[in-house]
């Protein structure tokens, strides 16, 4: 049996696993207690899929799991026009069209175990979209809340496997509150508040460290609205460098929209922003980021740092990386779009990985906007 606890972050106080556990005392985040000893023997002959790295993941066993057959991403190598070459990973190609499978898989097989029944969400889209239709698979009821300006893509996405969902107006802080009300009597699937849904994140790097034969990138670039990959990528990250398995941990690069950007402005010093703009890039847009403290902490402690890109580097590489045969969401471009501005500022440009977080498909009233303009 594996050992499975909730720790609160700042208390450092022990709850029981359960569906019910998603917070602390007095509001206080949760992390998980769980401390997995990859071994690479064991990861080999089994399932050519997210769930090879089961043993490493706070499920018990492969009858526990809910799956969508999410496979392992490609890693490819593209050349950019500036002449850099870098490699991205394929998640716009999981089940629901992000990466945001691997945390739903995750949690909603969790959750399952423990008996949930129903499970609500809040989100502008990509984790919405991954929960509705992992609870679909698992036969749990799900109600999603959304601000009322998500794309029509997603919503139909989401109405399409069986969700109801709650248009909210205001930004993303009101939709969160709606939901934090709604959760007092629902099992709350959240993306950013339950730390199960990071584990599935950690994913992303166990992945990349396999098919990079076990040699770490310097940098690994990544989205940062609420953080669910960058943290996920973080704890992965420690669990493979405490197993010796690989020697140094790159540095997390996180991307944010110029729109709403409260962590590079908090990592440099800079004036807090104190209302959103909107942007195209709306899966980061995320004025107050539950984990931001975390997420700070991350970027800091692996020597990484974040970047900040306007709505017109993020169409510019939109464009670049269609050209090349790839259709990927606005905010999907942002991270490349960041991509290309840290290679810009950095020696080894060669030696980064990132990916493509969100298909195209998901926004195409957003891209019709900018993709075929003169």
């Amino acid at each position: 049996m594996k050992d499975i606890k909730f720790i609160g972050v700042l208390s450092r106080k022990l709850f029981e696993a359960s569906a019910n556990q998603w917070i602390g005392y007095d509001g206080e985040l949760l992390d998980l207690w769980f401390k997995p000893k990859p071994n690479p023997t064991k990861f080999l002959g089994n399932f050519f899929n997210l769930w090879r790295y089961l043993d490493v993941l706070p499920i018990e066993n492969a009858s526990q799991i809910v799956s969508l057959g999410e496979t392992i991403t490609p890693l490819v190598e593209i050349k950019f026009s500036n002449g850099l070459k870098t490699k991205i990973k394929q998640d716009q190609l999981f089940p629901t069209g992000s990466y945001k499978d691997r945390g739903a898989a995750v949690l909603i097989s969790f959750l399952k175990y423990y008996g949930a029944t129903n499970v609500i969400q809040d989100s502008s889209g990509n984790a919405g979209a991954s929960i509705a239709a992992y609870a679909a698979r698992a036969g749990i009821s799900c109600e999603i809340f959304l601000p009322e300006d998500t794309s029509n893509g997603k919503i139909l996405q989401m109405k399409s496997y069986g969700a109801k969902i709650n248009k909210i107006a205001g930004d993303r802080d009101a939709t969160a509150k709606a939901t934090l009300f709604a959760a007092q009597e629902k099992v709350y699937a959240s993306h950013c508040y339950h730390p199960v849904f990071l584990q599935g994140t950690k994913t992303f790097v166990y992945e990349l460290i396999e098919q990079s034969n076990y040699k770490s990138p310097t940098a690994i670039v990544v989205p940062a609205g609420n953080g669910t990959l960058l943290l996920g990528c973080y704890i992965g990250l420690v669990e493979l460098y405490n197993a010796g398995l690989i020697h140094t941990i790159p540095k997390l690069i996180a991307i944010q929209s110029e729109a709403c950007n409260p962590l590079y402005r908090k990592h440099f010093g800079l004036n807090p922003i104190e209302k959103a703009s909107k942007t195209i890039a709306e899966g980061i847009a995320i004025l107050h980021p539950i984990r931001e403290k975390q997420m700070l902490e991350a970027v800091s402690a692996t020597g990484g740092t974040f970047i900040s890109v306007t709505d017109n580097e993020v169409i510019e590489a939109w464009k670049e990386v269609s050209k090349q045969g790839f259709f990927i969401e606005p905010t999907s471009a942002a991270t490349i779009a960041g991509l290309l501005k840290y290679a810009n500022q950095t020696e080894n440009s060669n030696d980064i990985v990132s990916l493509f977080s969100g298909n195209g498909l998901k926004s195409l009233d957003k891209i019709n906007q900018f993709a075929f303009e003169s």
